[in-house]
């Protein structure tokens, strides 16, 4: 998301496999786009020159383009609340700020200033919430004084919390849940400004590999926020996702001082935003990269290959990746004592090759 003109659009082609139509003009994106986009992983492509599956399944993200804002959208100026209910169903934000100067490319403002741009969008945003937040106020709020309700009362305390801070200029996410049943009670308010975040500067070629004064700027703005930014020149990545040999893209990366493309740290960037990782499944039928949260035990990961896995777990065994690596089979895993058995209260580790035992 975004203001219109800073490149949303040309990055959403860049990474899906939708093709948006970005324009040089504002609302050029009413409708949402959503594209799926696969996760770049080495270790996936390792473990299939390993094990010559038949068939190899990347983990995937989904990634939503939605109208540009401006200023008065949470009063439903521009194309307002359709933008705001949209960003209400993601899981985190990616924030597309304009960090490079072209007179030939409109800017909603007038000028250049991606501290400005990133403030009309959190205050908008910040407005839509304070208003969620003080009509859940008045429902618990009787709940909590007069019924006796304690998760109510719980409730009421978190909102008012949110509520000073979006009265100081605070987004929610500024306020930290005390334990366990806050976490949910926040996640359960889908909050607009409690969603993760990510400020994607998008820059000119010259700036891709160093940054520019304007991200050193955006930088100093969200220091607090604990946020994360990346760096990307959007209409350069188009460029290369122009280029269909492998080798020449490698060779116009190093041209601009870049290790891997933009696309990629921005992808592999909007996995770990939302608290995700990668365990395997690795064999001569098919070499896979399952999703999981991180933290989540055996039982669980086991659920998102079937539910009936979940349901009658009965033990994990787990080969590291860097072991599998060395040793190349399973056979010789298990013959150097390097499979781990491991039972519910196991905790998946990033990387782990997994197969359950389970009856149901």
């Amino acid at each position: 998301m975004g203001l219109p003109n800073v490149g949303k659009s040309t990055l959403f082609n860049c990474v899906s496999s939708g093709k948006a139509q970005s324009a040089n003009f504002p609302f050029c994106t009413i409708e949402p786009n959503v594209g799926s986009t696969n996760v770049p992983d080495k270790r996936l492509e390792v473990l299939t020159e390993i094990c010559q599956p038949k068939r190899t399944i990347p983990a995937t993200v989904e990634i939503v383009d939605i109208a540009g804002l401006v200023k008065g959208a949470s009063k439903g100026e521009g194309l307002g609340n359709q933008f705001l209910a949209n960003i209400r169903e993601t899981d985190a934000i990616l924030h597309v700020l304009r960090c490079f100067d072209d007179g030939n490319i409109v800017h909603v403002d007038g000028s250049v200033d991606p501290v400005r741009d990133k403030e009309v969008v959190d205050m908008e945003l910040q407005i839509k919430d304070l208003e969620t937040v003080e009509n859940r106020i008045k429902k618990v709020e009787k709940q909590a004084t007069t019924g006796g309700d304690k998760d109510a009362k719980k409730l009421l305390a978190l909102l008012q919390r949110y509520r000073a801070a979006l009265l100081q200029g605070k987004s929610c996410r500024t306020v930290v849940p005390e334990n366990a049943e806050e976490e949910q009670m926040a996640r359960d308010l889908y909050l607009l400004t409690n969603k993760p975040v990510m400020y994607v500067c998008n820059v000119d070629e010259a700036s891709a590999a160093t940054g520019n004064a304007y991200v050193d700027a955006v930088r100093a703005a969200v220091a607090d926020e604990q946020a994360e930014i990346l760096v990307i020149a959007a209409k350069t990545e188009a460029e290369i996702a122009e280029i269909e040999e492998y080798e020449d893209r490698q060779m116009f990366l190093e041209e601009m001082g870049l290790s891997e493309s933009g696309v990629v740290r921005l992808i592999q960037g909007a996995y770990h935003l939302l608290g995700l990782q990668t365990f395997f499944t690795a064999g001569a039928d098919e070499c896979r990269a399952w999703t999981i949260r991180v933290g989540d035990k055996a039982p669980r990961a086991a659920g998102v290959i079937h539910t009936d896995f979940e349901r009658g777990f009965i033990r994990a065994e787990v080969i590291k990746y860097d072991d599998f690596v060395h040793y190349k089979t399973e056979a010789a895993v298990r013959a150097a004592g390097k499979m781990g058995i491991e039972g519910k209260d196991y905790v998946v580790q990033d990387g782990d090759i997994m197969h359950f035992l389970f009856n149901v």
